[in-house]
């Protein structure tokens, strides 16, 4: 019995493989450094194994503990599926979700849904990440994605809310209200930056000229709008949510080239769980007077 493996220890040296590193792996998995370096060494003791050859630039994985991880992979992949029929073939409007969306969705009319589907249900349990980034639906990193994308996997089961208008915008501090004779190459811009993964508004300002005149860059379109909005420069918005702003002044019609499809996404295994269709059928509702 002792010799055997347990999954922390599993864990452990798949952590340390996937940074290459003591520390890296302490703050993966929310240990100190002299705990993980302690328990590796444990875990070789008792099972007479060397997994990493140890060197000034890290920890690189024997043999051994390339077969340790991918059992780890292979044990999380089936972990992951027996969740997600479980979840899935709950019939009961309780329990959690895990819901994934960006800030600017947030703070629009995303936010306003789900404040009211929680007066609605309030035995579900609601857990938000803000992020740009996918997350891996597949790994149960997140049980619904509410995100605009050109692109959906087609493993996933997914449904359009509608599409995302945008527009050139300006605080009124900065411009007057009639902008239809602005010039917009002599005016400084806001736009992303690389981090953002936002090649479509990228090419667009590149192809245009207003690139080359960006002043204010980030990686946050919400941040963008409130550059906008205390006048640091022009800027590509969404129209849902600059159009609510009574700062901002919107510089001609919406830019078809830069419309975007908004998109629930969620693993099929998931979409029978009553939690998660009652989610679903309900930001649908609340997306239709917004982006039809």
């Amino acid at each position: 019995m002792y010799n055997r493996l347990s999954w922390d220890d599993i864990s452990l040296i798949h952590a340390i493989r996937s940074t290459e590193t003591l520390s890296g792996a302490a703050r993966a998995l929310g240990v100190s450094h002299p705990t993980i370096y302690r328990k590796l060494n444990l875990i070789e003791d008792k099972l007479g194994a060397v997994f990493f050859q140890r060197s000034r630039t890290g920890y690189t994985p024997t043999a051994a503990a390339i077969e340790i991880c991918d059992l780890f992979d292979r044990l999380r992949h089936e972990v992951d599926i027996t969740e997600r029929q479980i979840t899935g073939q709950d019939s009961r409007p309780s329990g959690s979700v895990r819901l994934t969306t960006t800030d600017s969705l947030l703070f629009g009319w995303l936010g306003q849904a789900l404040a009211s589907f929680g007066k609605k249900y309030p035995d579900i349990e609601l857990s938000v990440v803000v992020s740009n980034d996918f997350l891996n639906l597949t790994r149960r990193e997140a049980d619904l994605a509410i995100r605009p994308s050109s692109t959906i996997p087609h493993s996933m089961s997914v449904q359009k809310v509608g599409v995302i208008k945008q527009a050139v915008y300006a605080s009124q501090d900065m411009l007057s209200r009639d902008l239809g004779d602005v010039d917009l190459s002599r005016l400084a811009w806001i736009g992303p930056d690389d981090s953002i993964h936002y090649p479509t508004l990228q090419n667009w300002m590149r192809i245009n000229g207003y690139d080359q005149l960006c002043r204010y860059r980030s990686n946050s379109v919400l941040d963008m709008f409130w550059a906008t909005k205390h006048g640091i420069g022009v800027s590509v918005l969404p129209c849902y949510l600059a159009d609510e702003c009574e700062d901002l002044t919107r510089h001609g019609t919406f830019l078809p080239e830069l419309a975007t499809d908004l998109w629930l996404v969620t693993h099929p295994d998931l979409r029978k769980s009553e939690r998660i269709r009652l989610l679903i059928d309900w930001i649908n509702a609340a997306g239709q007077g917004v982006f039809r």
